[in-house]
C-alpha cells in the first residue's frame, strides 16, 4: 500500500532513506542504468511504489540531456507484426528503464523521412526505425545526428546499426518444410513484381533457392502477387490462383496474414487443409496458433530483435565512443510445424530447430 508522503512531493531523498541507499543509486536506477545488484534493485523500486515517488522528467533532461524516452516508428500498427514487434520493444525498454513513443508511418515516403528529420526528434534520446517506402537509394538519409537502430530489409549499409531477419535461409527453410512433406507445386503468395530489395524479393529468393535444391522447377504461374500483406490481399491472391486451373499442393505466405487470408478461401471452398493443400506462412504471430486449422509458420526471432535492437540503441545513447563502426545483426529463426502442414501429428505443435544461426558483423 503506497504511503506517499504528505505536505509535498516525494523526493529523491526520500527513496533513498526508504532504501537505505544513496541519492546515486537512486538515481542509477530511476535511469536504468545496469550494473547494480538485483537486491539493491528491488529495494530502490519497492520505495519508490512506496512513496509514490514520480521522476521529474523536465529536471532529468536539464541534468543528463536525455529524456529517458526512445522513438519507435514502425510502417502500420495493424499488421499484426508490427503491432506484436512494438509489443516487444516497449517490454525490453521497460525493463532498461525506457519509455517509448511509437510513430505509424503508413510506409508513406514523406512520413518516413519526417521521422528522421521532424521537430518530434527532441522529444527522444533515439530511435528505432522500421522503414518501408525508402530504399537502398536513400541510405544517405540515415546519416543522422542522433542514435539510430534500423530494422528490416529495406536498406542495408546504411550509416546505422541495423537488425535483421535471416529473410532468404529462413523462406528457404518454410519451403524445404513443404517439400519435405512430398510437397512439389508450391505457390507462393505475396510477391512484388519487380522488386530486388525487401522482404518480398529476399522470400523469394529463399523459396526458389529451396526448389532448385530440391530439382523442382520454378513455375512462375505459381506465384501470386500482392502489394499491402493483409489478410484480405492474400485472399485475393488464392483466389486469383486457384481460378487460374493451375495445379497447387501447398502454399507459401510470405507473411502470416496472407497466410490466414490463404486459409479463409481454402476452407471456404471446402479444399482440405493439409490433404489436398498445405499452408505456411511467416512471422509466427499470436494469431497462428488459434486459426483453424492452427498454421505452419516461420518464426523469425521477434524477441531477439526487439531486445538487440533496444540494447543497441541504449549502447549509442550512453557510446564514450560514437565513431565506432555500425554493425548488423541477423536474427535466428526457426520453423514451427502445425497443423496447416503437419495435420493430426501437430496436435500438440513442434517446434523445429532452424538452420540458420544469429549474427553480427560489420556494416
Amino acid at each position: 500500500m503506497s504511503t506517499a508522503k504528505r505536505g509535498g512531493a516525494v523526493t529523491m531523498h526520500d527513496v533513498a532513506a526508504r532504501a537505505g541507499v544513496s541519492i546515486k543509486t537512486v538515481s542509477n536506477v530511476v535511469n536504468g542504468y545496469q550494473h547494480i545488484r538485483a537486491e539493491t534493485r528491488q529495494r530502490v523500486e519497492a520505495a519508490i511504489a512506496d512513496l509514490g515517488y514520480q521522476v521529474n522528467m523536465s529536471a532529468r533532461t536539464l541534468r543528463t540531456g536525455r529524456t529517458g524516452i526512445i522513438g519507435l516508428a514502425v510502417p502500420e500498427l495493424s499488421l499484426p507484426y508490427f503491432a506484436e514487434l512494438a509489443d516487444s520493444v516497449i517490454r525490453a525498454a521497460e525493463s532498461r528503464g525506457l519509455t517509448v513513443l511509437i510513430e505509424q508511418t503508413g510506409a508513406v515516403r514523406e512520413r518516413e523521412l519526417d521521422v528522421l528529420t521532424g521537430q518530434r526528434r527532441h522529444l527522444t534520446d533515439g530511435l528505432v526505425f522500421s522503414p518501408l517506402a525508402l530504399g537502398p537509394a536513400d541510405s544517405a538519409a540515415l546519416a543522422v545526428d542522433f542514435p539510430m537502430v534500423l530494422l528490416g530489409e529495406r536498406i542495408f549499409g546504411g550509416p546505422a546499426d541495423h537488425v535483421t531477419m535471416n529473410n532468404v535461409e529462413a523462406a528457404r527453410a518454410a519451403t524445404q518444410h513443404l517439400l519435405d512433406l512430398g510437397r512439389r507445386r508450391i505457390a507462393v503468395i505475396g510477391a512484388h513484381e519487380g522488386e530486388t530489395m525487401g522482404s518480398a524479393a529476399l522470400r523469394v529468393q529463399g523459396y526458389r533457392l529451396a526448389l532448385d535444391d530440391a530439382g523442382v522447377p520454378f513455375d512462375p504461374a505459381l506465384v501470386g502477387e500482392a502489394g499491402l500483406w493483409h489478410r484480405a490481399t492474400g485472399a485475393e491472391a488464392m483466389h486469383r490462383l486457384l481460378e487460374s486451373g493451375v495445379e497447387i499442393d501447398a502454399v507459401f505466405g510470405l507473411n502470416d496474414a496472407l497466410a490466414l487470408g490463404a486459409l479463409h478461401v481454402l476452407h471456404a471452398r471446402r479444399i482440405d487443409v493439409p490433404a489436398s493443400i498445405a499452408v505456411i506462412g511467416f512471422d509466427n504471430i499470436e494469431e497462428t496458433g488459434y486459426s483453424s486449422p492452427t498454421l505452419s509458420t516461420v518464426s523469425p526471432g521477434r524477441e531477439q530483435i526487439a531486445t538487440t535492437a533496444v540494447d543497441l540503441l541504449l549502447s549509442r545513447i550512453e557510446d564514450s565512443e560514437p565513431d565506432r563502426p555500425f554493425v548488423r545483426v541477423i536474427a535466428d529463426f526457426e520453423i514451427v510445424g502445425r497443423e496447416s502442414t503437419l495435420g493430426e501429428a501437430a496436435a500438440v505443435p513442434l517446434t523445429a530447430a532452424a538452420t540458420g544461426r544469429s549474427g553480427r558483423d560489420g556494416s
